[in-house]
């Protein structure tokens, strides 16, 4: 008996582990957003994103040319952004002596990018310390699901097509599993260039068999330009970005974006601005 209470003890004391394990190679189900995630967004799609003014300040005088550049052509996404342009695959890093889980390690496909997800409780570094692609991530499990933090971020992307998040922002992050499925949840808050958090979410099939290859990547001169000549569009100059409402059918406030885009309500607002348009235009012509 005494025994039996003693390992019931101990039992209680060691430390909780992982509810679900998250091991193996994780193919993204690029069915879900998929112009976003694969050829990218249209010049001036703003739409559903809560973003202020310095943000389609910013994105309005991008130009795709940028990514020409060789600084720019083996660029990494950030890991907040590039979790949903690639599959993935996660491993444990379980110290010997103790085995207690210290790390969840990624390797994406894209750009052969690989993360640190501490879970051993560390604090995350002061503001002053560097800042990189992939952040700061700590991570620990609430029930079946892990949540991690993320902090120290450069400057990236919320969509790719010159809306930014800046190196300000947190990233708060939910992986949860459900059989072969793995749900990405991310929740991005940027004081910089969000009037809300942004949140968004990507599904993976595990599938062990998936080989992950090489990403070399090797920058090459694809135009000729001026030294420190950089592809932009001066402020009120870029032309292209009334392509997509007009391709659309959409009115030109609501391709740009902001909070209020994000939620269902705003497609009585539109459906009211036009119809108000529509009969004032007939009145017009009367």
């Amino acid at each position: 008996m005494r025994k039996a209470c003693l390992w019931l003890t101990m039992g209680l004391a060691l430390p909780v582990f992982a509810q679900h394990d998250l091991s193996g190679t994780w193919v993204a189900q690029y069915h879900e957003d998929q112009p976003e995630r694969g050829p990218g967004p249209e010049i001036g799609d703003y739409l559903g994103l809560p973003i202020n003014d310095a943000a389609r300040f910013r994105a309005d005088n991008w130009d795709a040319s940028l990514l020409t550049l060789p600084e720019w052509q083996c660029r990494p996404h950030p890991s907040d952004y590039g979790d949903r342009h690639s599959h993935v695959r996660i491993w444990e890093e379980i110290d010997a002596a103790t085995q207690q889980l210290v790390a969840y390690h990624t390797h994406r496909e894209w750009q052969a990018q690989e993360r640190t997800i501490y879970m051993d409780g560390r604090p995350h570094p002061p503001d002053y310390v560097a800042h990189t692609w992939q952040g700061f991530s700590t991570g620990k499990w609430e029930g079946s699901m892990l949540t991690i933090t993320t902090t120290h971020l450069k400057t990236g992307y919320i969509r790719r097509n010159g809306v930014a998040r800046s190196d300000r922002a947190t990233v708060v992050e939910h992986f949860l599993r459900h059989g072969n499925y793995l749900t990405m949840v991310s929740i991005v808050t940027d004081p910089v260039y969000l009037t809300e958090p942004f949140i968004r979410s990507s599904d993976y099939l595990l599938d062990n068999t998936h080989q992950i290859p090489p990403y070399p990547c090797e920058a090459v001169v694809e135009v000729e330009r001026p030294t420190g000549a950089v592809p932009h569009h001066l402020p009120g100059t870029n032309s292209f970005l009334s392509e997509f409402p007009e391709k659309y059918g959409l009115p030109a406030q609501a391709a740009r974006g902001g909070a209020e885009t994000m939620y269902p309500e705003y497609r009585l607002k539109i459906r009211k601005a036009q119809s108000a348009k529509t009969v004032a235009t007939q009145s017009a012509a009367r």
